[in-house]
C-alpha cells in the first residue's frame, strides 16, 4: 500500500486550543519574541523540539506503575541497565535525569582549559558544556553537511581528512575524545553512515583517542543505515545498533528522543577512572549511581521505549512521516535541508529570506512568523543559537514522536506555503537583551526598523 498508517492506535487524547492571529500576536509580544517563553496553550502545533514531547505507550505507562522507588538497588535500576546494555554495551551505564546532565558530568571529568574537542557538529548543549569548562568545540562535519540544498546519502558523517590535520594540528594530548553525533542535530537531523563511524573509530584508535557518541537518536541513525548503506538491508535495527556501539568507548544520551520518554538520559562509558569519577560527580549533583536524578518509575518507562524504538514499523512510519512534511513544502518552493532528516524538518531561512541579512536573524524572523500565522512554534537553529559558530540560518520543525496526525501535519504544510507566499514581507529582529550563555532560550528580540 502506498499509505503508510501509524503503527498504533490512540488511547488518550489532549486538547488543543484554538487561537485567533489577534491573540497570538499580543501573546508572541508578550513573550518577548521569543517562541521559548510561550505557553504551551498558546501554541496550536508545538515543533519546538523533539526533546521530552513523545506520546507514551500503554506499556510504558503499565512499567511506570511498577517502579520500585527504593533510594538503593531498585528493581526499576537493573531493568533499566538490562535495556540498555542489551543495545549499547558498555560497561558502566550512569543514569541522569537528562541528556545535558550527562554531558556536563562527562565533560567536567575529562575537559578544561587547552582542550579540544571535535565533533561532526556540536548540538547546543554539547558545546556550551564544553566551553564551559574552558574546551573549545570544534566542527568538522563533511562539506555536502554545511550546504542545505546539496544531496548526500549522510550528510552528517565527520570529514575524516579534517579530523587527521586537527589531529596532527593541535597533538592528542590536547584531545580528550572525539564525539560524534547520531544523528546530526544541527545539521538537518542528517545521518552518520557505518562507513563513517568505522573510519573515524580506526583514526582514534591510530591516535589512542576514545570515541564517544552523542546517542539521542541512535535509532533513526541506525534506520538510515539499513535503507541507504550497502550491506544493511537484510540487518535487524538492533543488530545495527549493536554494531555502531561497538565502535565507541562511550555515549551520552537524552532519553528523552529516541528511548521515546518526556525525562531521562544516561552516560555510558567503558573507562574505569572516568566512570568512577563520573559517578562521584553524578552522587554529588544528581542522585545515587542506580536513581541519578530520576524516579524509578521513569527508569522503566525508559527500558521500555529503549524496546519499542527498535521496531522497523514504527522507524519506517517516523520517517516517511517526517519525509511527507519535507517533500510537500519543497514540493511548493520552500527551500529545505535536503534529504529530509530523521527527527525534523529544517527550512533554510537564509535562503527564503534573502532580504533578511544574517545579522538581523532571518530563522528567528521566519519561527516568528510561523507562528503568528498559524500557532506553529518552530526553533531558529542559526546565528541566534550559535553565534559566529553557526553555519547555516535554519528553522527546525521538530516532530514529536507519536503525537501528530496526517492532518496537523497537512495543516503545517498550509501554513508554511502561506508563510512562503508572503516571504517578502517579512521584517528583520534585533536581540535587545541576551544571557551569557544558551541566549536562544531566554532572550528578547523586537523588530527591525529602516526607517
Amino acid at each position: 500500500m502506498k499509505t503508510i498508517i501509524e503503527p498504533f492506535r490512540i488511547k488518550s487524547v489532549e486538547p488543543i486550543r484554538m487561537t485567533t492571529r489577534a491573540q497570538r500576536e499580543k501573546y508572541i509580544r508578550n513573550a518577548h519574541y521569543n517562541l521559548f517563553g510561550l505557553k504551551s496553550d498558546q501554541v496550536l502545533i508545538d515543533l519546538l523540539t523533539d526533546s521530552g514531547t513523545s506520546a507514551m505507550s500503554s506499556d510504558q505507562w503499565a512499567a511506570i506503575q511498577r517502579g520500585d522507588e527504593s533510594y538503593a538497588g531498585s528493581e526499576s535500576y537493573f531493568r533499566f541497565y538490562e535495556a540498555v546494555t542489551a543495545i549499547m554495551p558498555f560497561k558502566h551505564v550512569i543514569p541522569t535525569h537528562q541528556g545535558r546532565a550527562a554531558e556536563k558530568i562527562l565533560f567536567s571529568v575529562i575537559s578544561g582549559e587547552n582542550k579540544k574537542i571535535p565533533n561532526n557538529t556540536h548540538f547546543d548543549t554539547t558545546r556550551a558544556n564544553i566551553e564551559y569548562t574552558g574546551a573549545t568545540a570544534v566542527d568538522l562535519v563533511i562539506e555536502e553537511g554545511k550546504k542545505p540544498q546539496s544531496i548526500h546519502p549522510f550528510k552528517g558523517n565527520m570529514d575524516a581528512k579534517a579530523l587527521r590535520k586537527f589531529i596532527d594540528d593541535v597533538g592528542p594530548k590536547s584531545i580528550p575524545c572525539v564525539m560524534l553525533t547520531l544523528t546530526n542535530n544541527s545539521g538537518g537531523g542528517q545521518p552518520v553512515s557505518m562507513e563513517n563511524i568505522k573510519e573515524i573509530r580506526q583514526i582514534c584508535k591510530k591516535y589512542k583517542l576514545p570515541l564517544i557518541f552523542d546517542a539521542c537518536r541512535f535509532a533513526e541513525n541506525a534506520y538510515f543505515i539499513k535503507i541507504r548503506e550497502d550491506g544493511y538491508s537484510n540487518k535487524s535495527i538492533k543488530e545495527i545498533c549493536k554494531e555502531m556501539f561497538s565502535l565507541a568507548d562511550g555515549c551520552t544520551m537524552s532519553a528523552k528522543k529516541d528511548a521515546l520518554v518526556n525525562i531521562g538520559g544516561f552516560l555510558c562509558l567503558n573507562d574505569d577512572d572516568w566512570a568512577a569519577k563520573s559517578r562521584n560527580l553524578l552522587i554529588l549533583t544528581e542522585g545515587f549511581p542506580t536513581y541519578g536524578g530520576l524516579a524509578g518509575r521513569d527508569l522503566d518507562a525508559i527500558a521500555v521505549g529503549l524496546h519499542e524504538i527498535l521496531e522497523e514499523d514504527y522507524l519506517h512510519y517516523r520517517i516517511r512521516s517526517t519525509e511527507y512534511l519535507g517533500e510537500k513544502i519543497n514540493a511548493a518552493g520552500v527551500p529545505i535541508v535536503l534529504p529530509v532528516g530523521g527527527h525534523a524538518v529544517y527550512i533554510d531561512a537564509k535562503e527564503m529570506l534573502p532580504h533578511i541579512p544574517v545579522a538581523e536573524f532571518p530563522g528567528q524572523a521566519l519561527a516568528i512568523e510561523l507562528y503568528l500565522a498559524g500557532g506553529i512554534r518552530g526553533c531558529e537553529i542559526g546565528s541566534v543559537m550559535f553565534g559566529e559558530s553557526a553555519q547555516m540560518e535554519l528553522v527546525r520543525l521538530a516532530i514529536p514522536r507519536r503525537v501528530y496526525t496526517q492532518s496537523h501535519v497537512d495543516y503545517v504544510i498550509e501554513v508554511i506555503i502561506d508563510v512562503f507566499k508572503r516571504r517578502n514581507e517579512l521584517k528583520g529582529v534585533r536581540i535587545v537583551y541576551q544571557p551569557e550563555v544558551l541566549r536562544h532560550f531566554t532572550c528578547h528580540f523586537d523588530f527591525v526598523s529602516h526607517n
